[in-house]
């Protein structure tokens, strides 16, 4: 069973299915996941649940899934090689299918809806073309230059080449952060993906794949934060 003194990330490496518990409360188990779940709550909760609350609820659903948990792989029990590609074929591969359907659609409901909610979807546009210029970035700097120095450092026996790979982590981290605001401030303009009332199909596929980005980010970012880099800081 969990604590209040767990870190958000630690508990979701435990058992993922926190994730969802998190991310329903808006706890950044990601960019924030070395923080106590305490402290997360203090820092992020924005209604009137108690951290002890979202324990107990995390404790439950763990109580009643842990079995389940037990029988399917787990990424943490991954090696470093394994995670990696897991992480590729998984994550990046998703990003890569659906930034460019994002792209398309901001820009078409902004034609759209400009006279009706031009302010929202104006930043709504710049918001996520400034996440989508940053992942494209970042995952060619991943799999063309730090993913292959922790395989190489992590088969190593030698320290040699550990303190350009531990530099690159900490970018990657920096990165992480960025995405994750803009991810935060998506959300919060918004207003949690509320649709307009005159709002079309494509308006609602476009809030709806920004959910479903949103969702994957967090996962994707928990990966490499509190499992693939935490490994080689211990």
């Amino acid at each position: 069973m969990f604590k209040l003194d767990d870190t958000v990330g630690n508990i979701v490496t435990e058992f993922p299915g926190a994730a969802e518990i998190l991310k329903n409360h808006k706890i950044d188990f990601c960019c924030g996941g070395d923080r106590k779940l305490k402290d997360a709550a203090r820092e992020d909760l924005t209604d009137k649940v108690e951290a002890a609350e979202i324990l107990a609820e995390i404790n439950k659903n763990y109580s009643d899934k842990k079995d389940y948990y037990a029988e399917i792989d787990d990424p943490k029990n991954l090696s470093q090689s394994q995670l990696i590609e897991y992480i590729i074929d998984k994550h990046h591969a998703f990003l890569q299918q659906i930034l460019p359907q994002l792209s398309e659609l901001t820009t078409k409901i902004l034609r759209a809806h400009r006279k009706e909610h031009g302010q929202l979807l104006k930043e709504v546009h710049r918001l996520f073309s400034t996440l989508k210029m940053e992942l494209e970035e970042h995952l060619i700097k991943e799999e063309e230059e730090i993913f292959p120095l922790i395989i190489e450092y992590s088969q190593s026996e030698e320290t040699a080449g550990s303190e350009k790979t531990l530099k690159g982590i900490l970018e990657l981290e920096t990165e992480h952060d960025t995405a994750g605001e803009i991810i935060k401030k998506l959300r919060e303009i918004t207003d949690d993906y509320q649709l307009p009332q005159d709002a079309c199909s494509s308006f609602e596929l476009t809030y709806s794949l920004l959910k479903d980005l949103e969702a994957d980010l967090y996962q994707h970012i928990h990966l490499e934060n509190n499992i693939l880099f935490a490994r080689l800081n211990n």
